[in-house]
C-alpha cells in the first residue's frame, strides 16, 4: 500500500480544531492499516520566517524520492510557489479554511494570503477540504477546479445524550478565544439578557490570542457578568465532555466556520443550538437543529438566545432533532479512507 507524509506546521497536539482534525485522520489511516506518517513542520505558519520556510523546504526535500505530500493549508497557503515546484513530488493541500478569511486582518495581509494560496494550491495535485462551502470558496475566489477537490468532512464520534442542568440554564461554547470566535459579541448580546437565569463557558485555548482573550475578560467584567460568564480555558477530553453533559444550549458566535468542529460534536449529544450564518455553519447543522443569526450582530444573537431560553419546548425540539440527526453524522473511518484514495490516487 503506498504510503504518504503529512506536513503539518507547529505543534499538533494544540487544542484546535485543525490540529485535532489532522491527528484523528493519521490515527485513522493507520488504525486502518494504511502508512501515514507526520512530517513536523516549525512553526510560526501562516507568517513563516525564512529560516523556517528554509527548514521547512529541507525537511520535505529531505522525505523519499517520489512520496506524496499532503501539506496541511495552514502552512501551504504561506510557501512560496516555487518551493513547492522544487519539491518535485506529488502533492495535495488540505485546506481548513482559506487563510485570508482569519479574522483580525488588515487589508493588505488579507491580499497577500489570497495571491499566496492561491499560486500554491496551483502547484498541488489535489485538493481537500473539510466543507463543501469551502470547496464552492476555492472554485470561485481561488481559480482551483472542481474537478480536482474532494469534500473530507471531519467525522464525530457517537455520545452519550446530554443531561443539561436546567437551573441556571447552562450555555456553552467551544473553540480557542481568538477575533474569528467572536466571543465579545457573544457577551454583549448576553449582557442584554441579564433578566434569564443562566450560566455560560466558553472552553478554549487563552494562549492563542492573549490580547483577545484580555479583552473578552474585559468585556465580561465592563458587563457585570464575572460571575456568569466563565473562560474555562483549553480542557482536557474527560473535562470537555463533562461540560458538554451538563449544558443546555450549544452557542456559536463565529463570524466564519470552515466547518465548525465543536457544532457537530453539540449535535452528537443531542444539544440544541444557538449559532450564527458564519461560512459553512448553515450547512454543517443539520436542518432543524439550530437557530441561526446573523455573524457580527450581538442585538441578533441576543434575540435567538432569548427565544431559546425562552421557550423550552422549542429547546426540547431542536434538541430532540438533533439527537436522530446525530445518528446519520460522518464517521472518522470514512473521512480517513477518503483522504488515503486521493493520496493513493496522485501517487500513481
Amino acid at each position: 500500500m503506498t504510503g504518504f507524509a503529512f506536513a503539518i506546521p507547529g505543534d499538533i497536539t494544540l487544542p484546535t480544531g485543525g490540529y485535532a482534525y489532522d491527528r484523528r485522520i493519521l490515527a485513522e489511516i493507520r488504525r486502518a492499516g494504511g502508512d501515514a506518517s507526520h512530517l513536523a513542520l516549525p512553526g510560526g505558519f501562516p507568517f513563516p520566517t525564512d529560516d523556517a520556510l528554509r527548514e521547512s523546504a529541507a525537511r520535505l526535500c529531505a522525505r523519499p524520492v517520489g512520496e506524496p505530500v499532503l501539506i496541511d493549508g495552514l502552512a501551504l497557503g504561506a510557501m512560496p510557489a516555487a518551493l513547492l515546484r522544487g519539491l518535485g513530488r506529488p502533492l495535495a493541500a488540505l485546506v481548513h479554511h482559506p487563510l485570508a478569511l482569519e479574522a483580525g486582518l488588515d487589508g493588505p495581509t488579507q491580499a497577500r494570503f489570497v495571491a499566496s494560496e492561491r499560486a500554491a494550491l496551483a502547484e498541488v495535485d489535489a485538493v481537500i477540504v473539510t466543507s463543501p462551502a469551502t470547496a464552492e470558496l476555492l472554485a470561485r475566489d481561488y481559480d482551483v477546479l472542481r474537478e480536482r477537490i474532494t469534500v473530507a468532512v471531519p467525522g464525530t464520534d457517537p455520545a452519550p445524550r446530554s443531561t443539561g442542568t436546567g437551573t441556571p440554564l447552562r450555555l456553552l461554547a467551544v473553540g480557542a478565544v481568538i477575533p474569528r470566535k467572536a466571543y465579545g459579541v457573544l457577551v454583549d448580546a448576553l449582557a442584554t439578557l441579564a433578566d434569564v437565569d443562566w450560566s455560560c463557558a466558553i472552553v478554549g485555548a487563552l494562549d492563542r490570542d492573549p490580547a483577545e482573550a484580555r479583552a473578552v475578560q474585559g468585556a465580561i467584567e465592563a458587563h457585570g457578568l464575572a460571575g456568569r460568564v466563565r473562560l474555562a480555558g483549553a480542557l482536557d477530553e474527560a473535562a470537555l465532555a463533562a461540560e458538554f453533559h451538563a449544558a443546555d444550549l450549544f452557542v456559536c458566535s463565529s463570524l466564519f466556520e470552515g466547518y465548525g468542529m465543536g457544532l457537530t460534536e453539540a449535535i452528537a449529544r443531542g444539544l440544541p443550538v444557538v449559532a450564527t450564518e458564519g461560512g459553512a455553519i448553515p450547512q454543517t447543522l443539520p436542518p432543524g437543529t439550530a437557530i441561526l443569526a446573523p455573524p457580527a450582530d450581538a442585538a441578533r444573537l441576543a434575540a435567538a438566545l432569548r427565544r431559546a431560553m425562552a421557550t423550552p419546548a422549542l429547546r426540547r425540539e431542536l434538541a430532540d432533532t438533533a439527537w436522530a440527526a446525530a445518528q446519520r453524522l460522518p464517521r472518522w473511518p470514512d473521512s480517513a479512507a477518503l483522504i488515503l484514495k486521493i493520496m493513493q490516487e496522485i501517487a500513481r
